[in-house]
């Protein structure tokens, strides 16, 4: 790293508009700084908060500053210099606290994304071990972009993989329509101690000849961003589109899977291919904009179950990389869905991370800081 991270004492205010309960103001507090190009951040269900950094490196924030020594560096084995490539994720396994074993997902210097597994140190807590690499998977990526990247452990205890239709633009290659091979899908699978992996027995495409077992959903551009509610379970997919729509997706728990989100048929909601086309098949999403106003990524992000701002209960957040625009996604009573403006914070933000308390917070990628959501 070119910089060492600090820690910061809280400078923006700002003033949320109507989410569909009473406006109340919010506060993006500092956290700490000087991170390289931060992509993700979770808990290992204690204090600590870990930050991802794109070239290879995960660090330890804990009791106010940030650790001397990387959690884990692995910046030989990771390619980085694509903008959608490098270390791009972490996920704790559930029983971390007995086994110590996480799980990253990560570019290698031939462009290939791979799922491994790694064990935390014996003698250090806040170490892993570097040699103790077991490689779950390795999926080739046509081209540099779309690579998805988001891991997390869903509810019901299995390893979710996010992965994009493999790059270029307008899905040539027609990944996103086709359940055969792992890119621009929702992968679930069960991970063994060995450093295998089996496919649960209740995913959708299990007894289909032909089509890949490990999928979950698919018709997606790039899910960089998915995550499970605390609460209920339900599935939120952020999915980026191409030149006119971004959209989140929603999954409720009681989903068997198998959904089929549209893409190249369809961006958001609208036909992709051509004037007119057949809806019937496809999910749709709960919440989609265009690109106005300097918006041009989604980031999707988390429903706050957190303690210190009752009044955002149940609202989801999500974001635009290229504006900076936050916004808020309610469920209303009535079964549809509210999207508010709630925040023009001006960041480059990659990523939403959630703590062991359900606390929300956002990473700057231009600038490496990272920032809490939080009551002013």
């Amino acid at each position: 790293m070119e910089s060492t991270p600090e820690v910061l004492e809280p400078t923006l205010t700002v003033t949320s508009v109507d989410v569909g309960i009473p406006a109340e103001k919010v506060q993006l507090l500092p956290v700490a700084s000087g991170f390289e190009r931060p992509t993700y951040l979770t808990h290992a269900f204690d204090d600590r908060l870990f930050v991802v950094e794109q070239a290879g490196r995960i660090e330890v924030i804990h009791e106010g500053g940030v650790l001397d020594e990387p959690f884990l560096d692995i910046q030989g084995r990771v390619r980085s210099d694509g903008l959608e490539q490098g270390l791009l994720s972490v996920a704790f396994h559930p029983n971390y606290v007995e086994n110590g074993r996480f799980f990253v997902n990560y570019t290698d210097g031939e462009g290939t994304t791979v799922v491994a597994g790694y064990q935390v140190s014996i003698a250090d807590p806040n170490r892993a071990d570097p040699d103790s690499e077991q490689v779950l998977m390795r999926i080739a990526q046509p081209y540099q972009n779309h690579n998805g990247g988001q891991l997390q452990f869903g509810p019901d205890g299995y390893l979710y993989v996010g992965m994009g239709d493999g790059g270029s633009a307008g899905d040539p290659l027609n990944q996103g329509q086709d359940p055969s091979t792992l890119l621009g899908a929702l992968l679930r699978i069960d991970v063994e101690d060995s450093g295998q992996y089996n496919i649960p027995l209740d995913n959708p495409f299990t007894c289909d000849d032909g089509l890949l077992g490990e999928i979950w959903a698919f018709g997606l551009r790039n899910p960089w961003r998915f995550s499970f509610d605390r609460l209920n379970g339900d599935l939120y997919i952020a999915d980026v589109g191409q030149n006119l729509l971004e959209e989140i997706n929603h999954q409720s728990s009681t989903s068997p899977g198998g959904e089929n989100y549209g893409w190249n048929v369809l961006e958001g909601t609208r036909c992709f291919l051509q004037d007119g086309c057949d809806t019937s098949r496809y999910t749709n999403p709960i919440a989609e904009y265009e690109h106005q106003g300097g918006h041009c990524s989604v980031t999707g992000g988390y429903v706050y179950r957190g303690e210190e701002y009752s009044d955002l209960q149940g609202n989801y957040f999500y974001a635009d990389y290229c504006s900076g625009v936050i916004w808020s996604l309610f469920h209303q009573p009535d079964g549809g869905w509210q999207s508010n403006e709630v925040l023009q914070s001006g960041l480059n933000i990659s990523s939403f991370g959630e703590d062991a308390a359900g606390e929300l917070y956002v990473l700057d990628h231009s600038e490496g800081v990272v920032y809490k959501l939080a009551p002013a």
